[in-house]
């Protein structure tokens, strides 16, 4: 019999596609509990093995009306599917609302798709360590594709890319503002564009607009990329145009398999989350040194900040 404090039994149902334990083994990942080191440990085995979308664009945008279609076409080819909402979270305690999440509640009984909802702990885009912890428990979990929605703050969403295999921004004509003032940062990072709520007024302005936009983002002569971001016109509220982005985001899956660049985001991906674990635990360790005396120091101006920190990390 496993001792107390062994989650050898908890991994072990994960990977038998346990729903439960993967609940409990995600809740002690994200909360940085005793035992998550060896379930993160364990779980990173699986890493990069599925495909990661992340889902990302304004709010309003209807991206987690759009995303309960996507889990609906994936499920109907037989693939399981895990789901992370990182929802605003309570500047006091911390706590996701869980609003997007009552979006998709639809598929919240079925066997085959496991929905969580993330705080976003005030993180731009939503997105803070724990979220790889999270996306390698679905991944041990078994799952055929995972999805990452993220808050909705628009064009800021760029550190969805560190996550993300298929990054999917998604606007709508109500946005056509947005579409003409948007920077480099999502158009460089987008994979996939949709313009939902196509079927409303100016739906095809907006698909064109968008086509644009991401034509002048290369430079006047640049050779074609081995993978244009393709722009797709759905509505998320009737399923039109959801078969063929699900198509789009199977193909951009295929051509990271066969190129390398598959290989260099995974790289880039664990690279990153490597800088979130160091960071977190230089950080800790230099604070746990923060005392009376230290802060005494900085009330005489006998130190400033700078010397104190760099003091606190050389011990």
């Amino acid at each position: 019999m496993p001792a107390k404090n062994d989650p050898s039994d908890l991994i072990r149902r994960v990977r038998k596609g346990d729903h439960a334990a993967a609940s409990r083994a995600l809740s002690l990942v994200v909360d940085e509990d005793a035992a998550a080191e060896a379930l993160s440990k364990e779980f990173f085995k699986s890493a990069g093995t599925v495909q990661k979308l992340g889902v990302c664009g304004p709010p309003g945008a209807g991206k987690s009306t759009l995303t309960g279609r996507l889990i609906s076409r994936y499920r109907k080819l037989g693939l399981t599917v895990g789901v992370l909402m990182v929802d605003p979270s309570s500047s006091l305690s911390g706590g996701a609302f869980l609003g997007d999440r009552l979006r998709i509640m639809e598929h919240a009984t079925d066997p085959g798709v496991f929905i969580r909802s993330l705080a976003s702990r005030g993180m731009v885009g939503g997105l803070t360590h724990a979220i790889f912890g999270a996306v390698h428990v679905l991944e041990a979990l078994g799952c055929g594709k995972i999805v990452v929605e993220t808050v909705g703050t628009g064009q800021d969403e760029v550190d969805i890319a560190s996550v993300a295999d298929t990054v999917v921004y998604v606007t709508t004509p109500a946005m056509g503002d947005e579409i003409q003032a948007m920077k480099a940062g999502a158009m460089e990072v987008g994979d996939v564009f949709v313009v939902n709520k196509a079927d409303l007024a100016g739906g095809d302005k907006a698909v064109a607009d968008l086509k644009g936009a991401l034509g002048l983002g290369r430079s006047a002569g640049q050779a074609p990329r081995a993978w244009e971001p393709p722009v797709a016109a759905t509505s998320a509220l009737t399923g039109a145009g959801v078969e063929e982005l699900g198509r789009l985001l199977d193909a951009h899956w295929e051509h990271l398999k066969a190129s390398g660049e598959g290989r260099e985001r995974l790289k880039r991906q664990h690279a990153t989350e490597l800088q979130f674990w160091i960071h977190r635990h230089v950080l800790r360790r230099a604070l746990e040194r923060v005392d009376g005396k230290s802060l005494d120091e900085l009330l005489a101006h006998k130190t400033d900040p700078a010397s104190l920190g760099r003091r606190l990390l050389k011990a």
